[in-house]
Parts: structure tokens; sequence; C-alpha cells
């Protein structure tokens, strides 16, 4: 049985919003008290929430889950640019790393998995890496002696200075 995405126009009752959310009513509740929620339509048992209540209720719930604070939640809701969450590193876990020795003692550690690097982009960048570490190594040319001039060349106020 296909489940039919929530029309715009959907209203819910406290009880229909906490099963679709998987949220306890008092948590609901309290997310609208301190204003990360919007306030519903109504008041006490006559409130209607709408599909824009269930977007806020389920973003909030995918953010705590990842451990952000409910104050930054509630930045993330005015607008503000989500953060990328670090995966935690569990036991068992496998990652990807890309070790390039650039020189002796200079390397440089790339987990393309977590920079969100595609193999193109992980060559660019390396090759992008070797060609700044060369041109920043790179011997400057050198620069001809100046010739000495002899005492016939010299003006009188040259060779008037000591």
């Amino acid at each position: 049985m296909k489940s039919n995405p929530p029309s715009p126009a959907a209203s819910y009752a406290l009880a229909d919003l906490c099963v679709l959310a998987d949220l306890p009513p008092r948590t609901v509740r309290y997310y609208v008290q301190i204003g990360i929620v919007d306030r519903p339509e109504g008041e006490t048992r006559a409130a209607r929430y709408g599909a824009r209540h269930l977007e806020q209720l389920l973003l909030i719930r995918k953010w705590t889950a990842a451990g952000v604070s409910l104050e930054r939640i509630r930045e993330l809701l005015q607008g503000q640019e989500a953060p990328v969450p670090a995966r935690p590193r569990m036991a068992g876990s496998v990652e990807v790393r890309s070790h390039l020795t650039v020189a002796d003692g200079v390397e440089v550690v790339i987990e393309p998995g977590r920079a969100g690097l595609s193999p193109e982009q992980v060559r660019g960048f390396i090759q992008g890496v070797m060609a700044a570490f060369a041109a920043a190594c790179a011997p400057l040319p050198r620069r001809r002696p100046r010739r000495r001039r002899s005492e016939e060349e010299l003006t009188t106020q040259e060779r008037a200075i000591p």
C-alpha cells in the first residue's frame, strides 16, 4: 500500500500530528512554547496543525538525532545555513583515506567521504597541492652580479664619496 504525502491544506489535531511526527504531545507543546514550532490555529482541543508544523517537527527530530542543540535548531529554522554534521566514528567503522606525500616531512591526508569529494575532485586537489608546493619551493631565479665600474666610469660626484 502506497503512502501519499500530506496535502498542503492538511489539518491535524495534536494527537494525529504526534503520530505522524512520532513525538509525544508533551514534546510538541514544549516546542511550540519555546518557539521552534509555529503556534497552531485555534486554542486548546480545537487547535489545528498543518503541513508546515509537521515539516518543522520532522526537521527537529532529524537534527536532534544528529546531536544539534535546540538553540541551533531555532537558528536553522529561521533560515541560517544548515551544518554538515560530522559522523561519529564507531568501533569497527571503515574509512577510506588518501595519503599524499608531497615531500619528505610534508603529507596531506584526504578523507573523500567526509569531505564530500568525488574521485575527480580528489585528483584535481592533489594536482593543485603538488603544483602549489612546486611553485613555493622553486629556486628563485639567479640575479647576475653587478659589474664593478672602473675609475673612468665613475662620475665626479661618486668619486667624492669615501
